[in-house]
């Protein structure tokens, strides 16, 4: 698999949206990896990783008597994760190189997994699930975000242009053997694997451009529209029209944005 196979790429501005994304997630996923108990001394793994950005913070959760073990196929990525690990000096949180499909996993006994919008991008969730239940100890527990509505992406008003978009990014994911409503799935590949679901939460937001989340779908739009017209999936020309709409929305006053709906797991291995 190479750099290319990432259908968001892995280019530096994506490295950089990433972190954009994780920012304005930050809130909900340090919340649900508190009710998950995720804390000091715990082994985390972070499964499909990235530049790190969750990893760093799952780091410095479990401290010092802790460790962290992040899980990525990206170069680029690791880099980039590797990087900010040396140059804060971190101890405990190791970045491995691996694919999740194609690859063993040789982490074993870990207190706890973090996954976000990874099995919506490989092509066997199911696999997938059933390593992340297999790496975890008895009472080992699993947090993911996963979406379950992609479509539910849309501007208030509506914008055909926009919806459009979203609907190129969907045809695009699944031509390359990824599913964006993968958390549809989720509780049942959970169950499949052995794991029991201890909850299931509906994520959603209606945000307006002064809201800190606005900056995430924003930076999506940004980054993914160049991509694609880089990649040659879009006319040039069409991704500037899409940007203007988008642009013009979020200028006019009373505007909203609905996010892509996620769904929040957290199971247990019992």
């Amino acid at each position: 698999m190479t750099e290319q196979d990432y259908v968001l790429g892995t280019h530096d501005a994506e490295v950089e949206r990433l972190g954009v994304q994780h920012r304005a997630w930050r809130p909900r996923v340090l919340d649900a990896w508190r009710r998950a108990g995720i804390g000091t001394g715990d082994t985390v793994v972070d499964v499909g990783c990235g530049p790190g950005y969750a990893a760093l913070d799952l780091a410095e959760i479990v401290g010092a008597t802790g460790h962290v073990i992040g899980l990525e196929r990206s170069q680029r990525f690791l880099a980039a994760l590797r990087r900010r690990i040396a140059d804060r000096r971190i101890a405990n949180l190791a970045a491995e190189q691996i694919d999740l499909v194609a690859d063993d996993w040789r982490v074993r006994d870990a207190d706890a997994a973090w996954c976000r919008w990874v099995l919506a991008f490989v092509n066997d969730p199911p696999l997938v699930v059933r390593r992340i239940a297999a790496c975890l100890k008895p009472g080992g527990r699993a947090v993911f975000h996963e979406y379950f509505d992609y479509a539910t992406w849309r501007l208030a008003p509506r914008s055909e242009d926009f919806e459009e978009f979203v609907a190129i990014v969907m045809r695009n994911w699944r031509e390359n053997g990824g599913e964006p409503d993968i958390g549809l799935d989720l509780p049942s590949l959970l169950t499949a694997a052995g794991m029991r679901v201890l909850s299931t939460d509906p994520v959603i937001y209606a945000v307006q451009p002064h809201d800190p989340m606005w900056q995430w779908p924003e930076s999506f739009v940004r980054v993914h529209l160049v991509h694609l017209a880089e990649t040659g999936r879009v006319p040039p020309e069409w991704a500037r029209k899409v940007q203007a709409a988008f642009d013009a929305t979020a200028s006019r006053s009373g505007a909203y944005l609905i996010t892509p709906a996620v769904l929040e797991v957290i199971a247990e291995k019992p």
